[in-house]
């Protein structure tokens, strides 16, 4: 067979562009701080030449980040939103992450610190799947000759032919009840309606990890939350070298001279602080990167007490500006396909904060992972689908040695619970646990500890989460650099990268690589895409591994 592909836009069209050869003299505005944003700044000191004084990063929200987030403490309650995970040839992102001085230890970088804590914290799951609070034998995926051939018949379609197509599109019924399934949509967070496109993508993309799956083989972490891991050392960096984060003042809209000879941003309109107006005219050697869309926009924290109230898109400043761009160019794409339908894109997620360590010693004997091992554990027969993250301890630089942290999510918050009979977007945090222990088999031995005020458990809707997974045609994502742009750039899930995975950082890194190689100067070029799909020995393994 022939593995048809879309191609990256070839080096000669990039090559017409007019490159920056006077970088000192640019002033380039950021808008978004996501890691596409922080990696941008990075790359234009590092390999542009832009002093960092003349680059500006324009955040809606008071820290940066965007979804790679962390915060809180022992009283308040521990919050992450999610977690990345990596594996070893996310070639952009460690590249990025090769020269920033770690969190704890400015002689050492995150890659250095990743890799060699990887190495001694190796995922090798031991209960990824759970069923009537037992462990799920994964010895196979349980898939059939049909499933086997629709995998395979996925893998060498063309991009093209997939074209707003779902993945229920594809695949049989019984599919979505196999082992596969589970372990896919649970370490994915992919829908049945998502996108039948880009599950082809991570097929090619990660066939390398394919056989070690069900025991997460091959999966990084960072040594915290991504947040302390990889955020707070790269906004160090940056400011170290000028770099300015103006928080608090959301981008509201970017005008642009779309003359038949090229597109030029020429005005970024800023509402700082939601009220004060301000205007940036951009000069004939200014720049900006736009951060088009948001998965964790608009999101909302509830309590131990209070259920989270889901919002919409009237409260999204990221969804609004790209709506306001995309109407001004069919070239600048088609927000509405991402943001438009939230009941397909939500899914609700909570962090517990455990002043006890009953609860982790209890799931290492049960799962057989000592600390730091295991990670991701599925409640199949759960009507929420609910899963539970147990990462390394700590999890957080200030988090107390009394102190155990860890995060979980439901893919389907509208369906009522097995214990707690209520959809889980109606939840609390007491309520949401209340459904973890039962499906752990444990609540008589947790509910003692939670009346005694050890427990506490923060829920997080997310309205726009899975939206990167909606089904588009080409098009729907404007490209990174648009045909005809002279000055901008768009970053982020929502860009398009050709053969690479959304809901990596890996993607948004490669989007940083693109725009300051395309418009700058660099004499390098964007690092390619790992290309496990052409190794004899990987589609050996993996072909095994799906007849198993």
């Amino acid at each position: 067979m022939v593995i048809i592909d879309a191609v990256y836009p070839s080096k000669d069209k990039y090559m017409k562009r007019q490159k920056n050869t006077l970088p000192t003299t640019s002033r380039v505005y950021l808008v978004g701080s996501g890691i596409a944003s922080l990696a941008s700044a990075t790359y234009l000191i590092k390999d542009a030449g832009v002093p960092g004084e003349n680059i500006f990063i324009l955040e809606q929200d008071e820290l940066p980040g965007g979804a790679l987030d962390g915060h809180g403490d022992e009283e308040e309650g521990f919050l992450i939103r999610g977690g990345r995970m990596h594996e070893e040839h996310f070639v952009c992102y460690w590249d990025l992450l090769s020269n920033i001085p770690s969190y704890d230890d400015p002689s050492v970088s995150v890659r250095d610190e990743s890799f060699e804590f990887s190495s001694r914290y190796v995922s090798n799951a031991q209960s990824r799947l759970l069923k009537r609070g037992q462990k799920v034998d994964l010895s196979s995926f349980g898939l059939s000759l049909k499933h086997q051939a629709d995998l395979l018949r996925l893998t060498y379609a063309s991009e093209e032919s997939l074209d707003n197509l779902r993945i229920q599109d594809w695949f049989e019924e019984g599919f979505f009840e196999t082992n596969f399934w589970y372990l896919w949509t649970s370490m994915f967070a992919f829908q049945t309606w998502s996108s039948l496109a880009v599950m082809r993508r991570y097929m090619k993309r990660f066939i390398h990890l394919l056989d070690g799956m069900p025991k997460l083989k091959g999966i990084m972490r960072t040594k915290y939350n991504q947040y302390h891991s990889v955020v707070v050392p790269l906004r160090r960096y940056l400011q170290q070298r000028g770099v300015h984060f103006e928080m608090q003042k959301q981008v509201s809209d970017i005008d642009f001279d779309l003359a038949a000879n090229g597109k030029t941003a020429t005005v970024i309109h800023t509402l700082y602080k939601q009220t004060q107006k301000e205007e940036i005219a951009l000069g004939k050697n200014d720049y900006v990167f736009i951060t088009n869309g948001s998965i964790t926009e608009s999101t909302d924290k509830g309590s131990w007490t209070n259920a989270p109230v889901l919002k919409d898109k009237s409260t999204s400043g990221s969804w609004t500006l790209w709506e306001r761009i995309a109407q001004k160019d069919k070239a600048f794409g088609n927000p509405g396909v991402f943001c438009d339908n939230i009941d397909l894109q939500k899914w609700y997620s909570f962090t517990a904060t455990l002043k006890d360590d009953t609860f982790h010693d209890h799931m290492e004997d049960f799962t057989g992972n000592l600390n730091g091992t295991g990670g991701l554990i599925t409640m199949i027969d759960s009507s929420w689908l609910m899963s539970i993250v147990i990462a390394r301890q700590p999890h957080f630089p200030n988090q107390p040695k009394n102190v155990k942290v860890f995060w979980g999510y439901g893919l389907h918050p509208d369906r009522e619970g097995n214990y707690v009979k209520k959809k889980m977007s109606d939840c609390n945090g007491e309520e949401i646990l209340e459904e973890l222990w039962y499906h752990l088999k444990i609540q008589d031995l947790m509910k003692p500890i939670a009346n005694a005020g050890k427990v506490n458990c923060i829920p997080v809707s997310m309205p726009f989460i899975d939206s990167l997974f909606m089904p588009c045609a080409k098009g729907a994502r404007p490209d990174v650099l648009p045909e005809g742009s002279t000055n901008f750039a768009f970053l982020g899930q929502f860009a398009e990268v050709p053969r690479d995975c959304v809901f990596t950082v890996e993607y948004s890194v490669r989007c940083a690589q693109t725009a300051v190689y395309g418009l700058f100067e660099c004499n390098k070029d964007v690092l390619p895409v790992y290309d496990s799909i052409h190794k004899p020995s990987v589609l050996i393994e993996a072909m095994t591994a799906i007849s198993r």
